[in-house]
């Protein structure tokens, strides 16, 4: 965990752990939660339930209260040589139902055998049940690791949004996430890589098919797809990454299509403020190149006092799934602005109450007007957590 010496050193981490085998700036603070010892074993728990409702205007918005929710269990013990964890995570999500939450200009996934448009599908059951052996080369905490299991995560993009301190406190899922961490619940990853205190080099083999609708079981794991990527943490607070893996038949709804994902992301963090700005490139094999950039950040202004804000920018070709549409297959770069506040209550050691919320515009081309409008949103929500 973030903070802790690396093994044999005596010296702190410059880096935080976030998703799958994903790094955070270490000043970020990383996933913290309840803390046991059993035998030989550190226990840690962690998980949030979220309760959210959102309105968002226009033609194609909605209105829905829903309950976003994450618990973690992971499980670490040293051994002759090595170091070995084992980690699972788990929602609840599939009990709000396949359509998920309104999100306009979010695409990805399918509900009822169509596509998803202007909706956030929900988290499968199974988030992540995998495993990782890390084996000490020397004294100065270099390792070689291997990780996977039947449902983790590739090493491809920045750590999954809900791990992100600059995200921490953001109630909708980026309209982004299929192109930078929408690979983060994979049927089937096995990772090798190096990791030094500054560097990490990993490459993965996983499934390349985007979960499907039935969201309570675990699906079928292959190893039909790879990626690879290179993160730097030049102090604790900044970490970069650049990533890139070839994704086979991600979309259910683009049959015989493959992808060429290529993403690059700076994150900063100094226990206060926490942000990221990314850039991806989605290569349809065969098809277009569609790019997506997004900045978010949190900012803790004073005690429980937070202010927090996401940009993206997106090209999608996925608005208009009938192909009898005149605007099916065409290509529109449209922005979501979100800002917010929140403000965060102690109630013990380590569970926490954020209470707050947010507002969104959106621009969009005038092609989109007579189907969007001019579009404005807003969520309120309170997110009950075990750690942060």
């Amino acid at each position: 965990m973030p903070g802790m010496p690396m093994p044999d050193s005596g010296m702190p981490l410059p880096y935080g752990e976030g998703s799958g085998t994903a790094r955070l700036p270490g000043a970020d603070g990383g996933m913290h939660g309840l803390h046991l010892s059993a035998g030989d074993w550190m226990v840690m728990a962690h998980g949030y339930a979220w309760g959210v409702y959102t309105d968002q205007s226009g033609p194609r918005g909605d209105s829905m209260g829903f309950v976003a929710s994450m618990g973690m269990l992971t499980a670490e013990r040293d051994a002759p040589g090595a170091r070995v964890r084992l980690q699972s995570m788990f929602s609840l999500e599939p009990a709000m139902g396949a359509p998920g939450y309104p999100n306009l200009f979010a695409t990805g996934e399918t509900a009822g055998g169509r596509p998803l448009v202007d909706r956030q599908h929900p988290h499968d059951l199974f988030m992540e049940l995998s495993a990782r052996v890390d084996v000490k080369l020397g004294g100065g905490g270099d390792t070689v690791f291997v990780y996977g299991g039947p449902v983790a995560e590739p090493a491809l993009g920045p750590s999954a949004f809900m791990h992100r301190g600059s995200a921490r406190y953001l109630p909708l899922a980026p309209i982004s996430h299929h192109w930078f961490d929408s690979t983060h619940i994979t049927y089937g990853v096995v990772t090798a890589g190096y990791s030094s205190r500054r560097f990490q080099i990993e490459a993965s083999a996983f499934r390349g098919r985007e979960p499907d609708e039935r969201r309570w079981d675990i699906e079928t794991p292959a190893l039909d797809s790879w990626s690879v990527r290179a993160s730097f943490s030049p102090t604790p607070n900044w970490l970069l990454q650049v990533s890139h893996g070839r994704l086979n038949q991600p979309e259910s709804s683009h049959p015989g299509e493959d992808e060429g994902r290529t993403t690059a992301s700076i994150q900063y963090a100094d226990g206060r403020f926490s942000g990221l700005l990314a850039f991806s490139a989605k290569n349809r094999i065969p098809g277009p190149v569609l790019t997506a950039w997004t900045g978010e950040a949190n900012w803790n202004v004073a005690g429980g006092h937070n202010l927090f804000g996401r940009v993206e920018i997106v090209e999608n070709d996925e608005l208009f799934p009938d192909h009898n549409h005149p605007l099916h297959d065409r290509i529109f770069r449209v922005a979501k602005f979100e800002g917010g506040y929140a403000y965060r209550i102690p109630l013990t050691d380590t569970v926490n109450l954020a209470l707050g919320g947010s507002a969104m515009t959106y621009a969009r081309p005038g092609a989109l007007a007579p189907y969007y409008g001019r579009p404005i949103g807003f969520t309120a929500f309170a997110k009950l957590s075990l750690g942060d």
